[in-house]
């Protein structure tokens, strides 16, 4: 009952702000396998790249991304990020994460996918390094 609390929290929430772009991101995530994948834009070249995780406790994983110019065609682009991550479960784990990414906008349908990978630091509560974290994102783009 507590997650699906949470998870009617955090959507409602993400609807509340006017995201750019959400979804779903499937890989390793700070908390398990599956996260709510949300896109704010800051300008246009940056943007608020958010991840709420469910699983064995609540990840979140808040990332600053620059987007970079387009490979080839204008709908892919690549794009790098940091920010925190903490994980609010048995153990609680705090850190930073990173983030390169490639990502590819349909014309024809308000859709993303993107792949990325992440690298983390956890500083609390053991302190290690990280770097087999891949994922794919499928968003949907209002």
């Amino acid at each position: 009952m507590k997650k699906i609390l949470i998870t009617f929290l955090f959507a409602f929430s993400i609807t509340q702000i006017n995201a750019q772009e959400i979804g779903m991101r499937f890989g390793d995530v700070t908390g398990g396998n599956v996260a709510i994948d949300a896109i704010l834009p800051m300008g246009e070249t940056t943007r608020v790249h958010a991840d709420i995780s469910f699983g064995d406790g609540l990840g979140i994983d808040l990332l600053w991304d620059f987007i970079y110019e387009p490979l080839g065609e204008e709908a892919l682009h690549w794009y790098v990020g940091a920010g925190p991550y903490t994980f609010l479960g048995d153990p609680f784990a705090l850190g930073a994460v990173g983030e390169v990414g490639l990502e590819y906008k349909f014309n024809e349908i308000p859709l993303v996918i993107g792949v990325d990978w992440r690298p983390y630091f956890r500083i609390v509560s053991n302190t290690d390094l990280g770097i087999d974290s891949f994922g794919l994102n499928l968003r949907w783009r209002f």
